[in-house]
């Protein structure tokens, strides 16, 4: 029987090892949080339907209302994110501050809301700060080197 498993070995001593690893930086984009994009982007689906979900769409209209724009709008960065990182990161500080907005928005708009409209609204707001402080973190290190 012949032999059909390869060694591996160290690519360090390639020809070409410099010429592909800027390659790969080039077509990267020194993106760091690419696993980022994707839970922005769920979260921002789950607060624009999560009305729906909760089923809190006819004693909250205005809670609705912004609960929708304001998914939208994380979702629509989510992908602004995925598309062009580079221009985009710099709004990473917008997300935070619109996860802000998401928690207090349940006592500003809303009319005495009930318990499960309360934790939705906090844990949605809070995973959209934490992930828009994640996306600003990365942004504001890739600037530095």
């Amino acid at each position: 029987m012949s032999n059909v498993s390869h060694a591996r070995s160290d690519l360090t001593g390639h020809p070409d090892a410099s010429e592909m690893r800027a390659r790969y930086d080039r077509v990267m984009g020194g993106r760091d949080v690419a696993l980022v994009d994707g839970p922005v982007f769920l979260v921002g689906l789950f607060c624009a339907v999560s009305p729906w979900v909760l089923h809190f769409t006819t004693n909250q209209p205005s809670l609705v209302t912004s609960n929708l724009i304001m998914g939208i709008a994380v979702a629509v960065l989510a992908l602004g994110f995925t598309a062009m990182p580079e221009r985009m990161y710099g709004l990473s500080w917008a997300m935070c501050a619109m996860g802000a907005w998401i928690i207090v928005s349940t006592w500003v708009v809303g009319s005495s809301p009930d318990t499960g409209i309360i934790i939705n609204n906090v844990i949605v707001g809070g995973l959209t700060a934490l992930l828009g402080m994640v996306c600003a973190g990365v942004a504001l290190r890739s600037r530095k080197t």
